[in-house]
């Protein structure tokens, strides 16, 4: 037997969803007073990405440090790197020797970032397409430092071969040209946009980290990431929040 409604019955249940939807809208809506998000676009340049030797997309980090008291946190990593995901090695710290040096040295636990739940903000399949796009939470006014580190691996130049035709010794990680690292400060302020500059090349050598001066051999790997660019916004309204950490 199908039940009949009667029209008040109708009328209040409409009525019902009607007021569950605003206070949906309103809630979320109010979620957003307040917040500034850091969004990052990147671009890849598929043609230089294609001619290395592997022709697959490059190993990266973004992380943001507090000028203040010089902490770290990741908001981005590669998910091969942050897991030491590689065909027959845990790890590969020439990959990112820099992010390995601040999140991944031998006495913290694999994947984990300086958060106090040790958990990464961000970890993720190496992104294919040609933009990129991450963004996070960060207090409105605070200021930042925002690094990128990259590399591609296979990318071999006459600097930076395969193999040294003087000493014979082999690429052992096929890393080709040395990660490079992008810099750039900002300041949470909507509206806010900043272009990253590539500032120093990171060499992993005997165990320890190099930060030094971009070699005058690396060429190709400098136009990787052709486009860059970091801006401050408003968070959209989303009844399902995207999973970024606060910082």
């Amino acid at each position: 037997m199908i039940k009949k409604f009667s029209k008040k019955q109708v009328v209040f249940a409409l009525g019902l969803m009607v007021v569950t939807i605003l206070s949906i809208i309103a809630i979320t809506y109010f979620k957003t007073l307040g917040r500034v998000q850091v969004q990052f676009d990147i671009h890849q340049n598929q043609e230089l990405i294609y001619l290395s030797t592997f022709a697959e997309p490059p190993q990266f980090a973004i992380w943001l440090e507090n000028p203040k008291n010089n902490k770290s946190e990741t908001v981005f990593v590669t998910s091969r790197v942050s897991l030491g995901d590689w065909e027959g090695k845990a790890n590969v710290p020439v990959a990112l020797p820099r992010w390995y040096e601040l999140f991944r040295s031998d006495d913290k636990p694999l994947g984990r970032t300086s958060k106090k739940d040790g958990s990464l903000a961000v970890t993720g399949a190496t992104p294919k397409a040609d933009y990129f796009s991450v963004r996070v939470d960060v207090p409105p006014g605070s200021n930042w430092i925002i690094w990128i580190e990259m590399n591609l691996a296979g990318d071999f130049n006459e600097a930076f071969p395969e193999v040294d035709r003087e000493t014979y010794m082999e690429d052992e990680f096929s890393c080709g040209q040395p990660a490079l690292l992008f810099r750039t400060d900002i300041v949470a302020e909507e509206g806010t946009m900043v272009t990253p500059e590539i500032v120093a090349q990171s060499v992993w050598e005997n165990g320890l980290n190099r930060i030094e001066s971009v070699s005058e051999g690396v060429t190709s790997a400098r136009n990787v990431f052709d486009d860059i660019k970091i801006s401050v916004i408003k968070p959209k309204m989303k009844l399902l929040e995207d999973k970024v950490e606060n910082l």
